[in-house]
């Protein structure tokens, strides 16, 4: 009854809206984009490295704070979990974030400016963890949680960001058996397969 009496009582341009009775916590988060101007759930923070773009860090932000904000959070929960970076290369939405704390920031500003060659590489290769995010929400189901509540939200970002980790592990695990195996196959057939002992 108090989800139905605040669906009556609200107006159209109210900021703290109820878009969903199953999920009163649906925050209405603008995308800028001209075919989808809108999304409706909750945002969540992503971390990936630079080099082969695994995931180090997932985090669902309930409402709809300011991406700078949540810097420092998802930079604690990287420290947390993995091995502490050195440089963290955002987007434009980082501008003012307030950080202040051993890693250091480097907005995109869309040109280089002052920043040296090798860090403007990397923040070129920012750009690579799109299509991962992408890959998050269709193929590990981070675009609909069917999990209640904000529990329900952080553990299915977590969730997502773990399963492409894993599917990106046994893609590499596979591609060295049949490495290993077609290495195996030759040298059996040039007679020269050698047998060795490990001590454990």
């Amino acid at each position: 009854m108090e989800i139905a009496k605040g669906v009556h009582a609200q107006e159209r341009r109210d900021k703290h809206k109820i878009y969903s009775v199953h999920e009163p916590r649906v925050a209405c988060i603008a995308k800028g984009k001209a075919r989808k101007r809108y999304e409706f759930g909750a945002k969540v923070s992503v971390t990936a490295t630079s080099r082969g773009g695994w995931f180090v860090g997932a985090m669902a932000m309930q409402g709809n704070p300011y991406d700078g904000h949540t810097l420092a959070t998802t930079l604690a929960q990287v420290e947390h979990l993995a091995r502490p970076p050195q440089h963290a290369f955002v987007d434009r939405g980082y501008r003012g974030h307030g950080y202040e704390g051993p890693v250091q920031v480097h907005v995109d500003r869309g040109r280089r400016g002052k920043l040296a060659v090798r860090l403007w590489r990397w923040m070129k290769r920012r750009a690579a963890i799109e299509p991962g995010i992408g890959h998050l929400k269709q193929k590990h189901r981070m675009d609909r949680c069917r999990l209640w509540g904000p529990d329900g939200d952080a553990f299915n970002a977590i969730a997502s960001a773990a399963g492409m980790n894993f599917r990106k592990l046994l893609a590499h695990a596979v591609v060295f058996i049949i490495f290993y195996c077609a290495w195996r196959k030759s040298r059996v057939e040039n007679g020269c397969l050698w047998f060795t002992r490990a001590h454990l």
